[in-house]
């Protein structure tokens, strides 16, 4: 029989929001004789007055699941879903209202920036501390030293006090420290975000080893979904403090954006947009927006977005034309939609565009989009040109049996259809 390393059973995290609610904490009941003291000292001592109903709030609900030594869980969901409150509970920072947590083994916690770093202390003085906190010997700490300054890359601020340390620095050694001094659990909130794109993808790979070499297990919380594909074997979806889902990330990453797009939609502000100012305005874009509110597409989707355009002048015809540009600005390429009914001065619309499967290789991109009439190769007008907007993430590709296609930024932006080859017969 299985022994998780981590076992949540009926987990319940509920917060009180005004009123004068429970006093659970020191802070709690100091700030309510504050208010208390206040309301005497200005004559409104009515016993009553601090007792309206407060409202109650559920980060967590019901939520139950187990994790086993080795395991790679990521934990997905929309801002507010109950995701950092769950991992402030596993990390025994925040008490649960209903439920109960088991944790076997030492747990690391990286979960905002600065968390376990004393300000006034250097770099190398909470290198130790953190160790010691993890219940690590110094001479453990010792040896460990030389491979958590490398990683963190801060060897010359290293005598620094971390206050004077920018966000990122913080991140780098923060995350160097949790991976490196070998808690059986690893636990990483979205923080990862804070540093560059470089030491990004460097935490990946050491969270990969972390688990894959060394079996321990990793909790990761992230929007970047790609990172969940590439990182992670199964995951978990919160939904308003629930888990919806738990199983392969290919399948919870499809749960996740559906539930988002299901929900709401992105809509992109135009109205002061940048905008080339080449077009006569014979219309005018008023809204852009997706049918998600998630901005991300599966590998082979259809790129599909919604304009709304107003026309100043009788525009009895008029096409779309788009440009996708990479995130550094590069552009992939463009097309035109064919002509199409206009519409009357005055008068405004909803038009669907798509561009059917772009083949866009993994990453982030944002789009130029015109309205206008004629083409490319008849000659044409723009009457509204708005250069940086529509911004997206595309997924990597998933095979059979939940293989995630890896792909190097190097090969292009764009992936081509397979390629064919053809043993030609011999001639001689």
């Amino acid at each position: 029989m299985s022994n998780p390393v981590i076992s949540v059973r009926d987990l319940g995290k509920r917060y009180q929001l005004g009123g004068g609610g429970a006093h659970d904490t020191l802070r709690d009941q100091i700030a309510h004789g504050a208010r208390a003291l206040l309301r005497r000292l200005g004559g409104r001592a009515d016993a009553n007055d601090d007792s309206r109903a407060p409202e109650e709030f559920w980060a967590l609900q019901d939520v139950s699941f187990e994790v086993q030594q080795g395991e790679v869980i990521g934990v997905i969901g929309r801002n507010g879903a109950g995701k950092s409150t769950l991992l402030k509970i596993l990390s025994q920072i925040t008490e649960p209202t209903t439920g109960e947590v088991r944790v076997r083994g030492r747990v690391a916690s990286l979960l905002e920036v600065g968390t376990g770093f004393h300000p006034e202390l250097s770099g190398r003085e909470n290198i130790y501390l953190n160790g010691a906190i993890l219940g690590m010997a110094k001479a453990e700490i010792s040896r460990k030293f030389d491979e958590i300054v490398a990683f963190a890359e801060v060897e010359k601020f290293l005598d620094t006090p971390v206050k004077r340390y920018s966000s990122g620095m913080y991140v780098r050694l923060a995350f160097a420290v949790a991976a490196h001094l070998e808690p059986e659990i690893l636990i990483v909130d979205e923080v990862l975000a804070v540093g560059d794109v470089q030491f990004q993808k460097k935490c990946l790979g050491k969270m990969q080893d972390v688990a894959a070499r060394e079996g321990r297990t990793v909790l990761f919380v992230s929007h970047n979904m790609p990172a969940v594909l590439q990182l992670t074997s199964v995951a978990i979806v919160l939904e308003k403090g629930r888990v919806i889902f738990r199983g392969g990330p290919e399948e919870a990453v499809e749960v996740y954006t559906n539930a988002a797009a299901s929900d709401s939609a992105v809509t992109f502000a135009v109205e002061n947009a940048p905008r080339l100012y080449a077009g006569n305005f014979a219309a005018k874009f008023i809204s852009l927006r997706f049918d998600r509110m998630v901005p991300i597409f599966s590998f082979g989707e259809d790129f599909r977005f919604f304009a709304t355009v107003r026309a100043v002048e009788n525009l009895p015809r008029m096409r779309f034309s788009m440009t996708i540009f990479t995130a550094g600005g590069t552009p992939v390429g463009s097309c035109f939609s064919k002509e199409a009914d206009g519409i009357g001065p005055g008068e405004q619309a909803e038009i669907e565009v798509v561009l059917p499967n772009p083949r866009l290789a993994p990453g982030k991109y944002h789009c130029g989009v015109a309205v206008g009439r004629g083409d490319n190769r008849n000659g044409h007008v723009d009457f509204d040109i708005i250069l940086d907007t529509l911004g997206f993430e595309v997924l990597p590709e998933v095979g059979e049996g939940g293989t995630v296609s890896t792909w190097v930024r190097g090969w292009g932006s764009t992936v081509f259809p397979e390629l064919r080859q053809t043993i030609l017969p011999s001639k001689g």
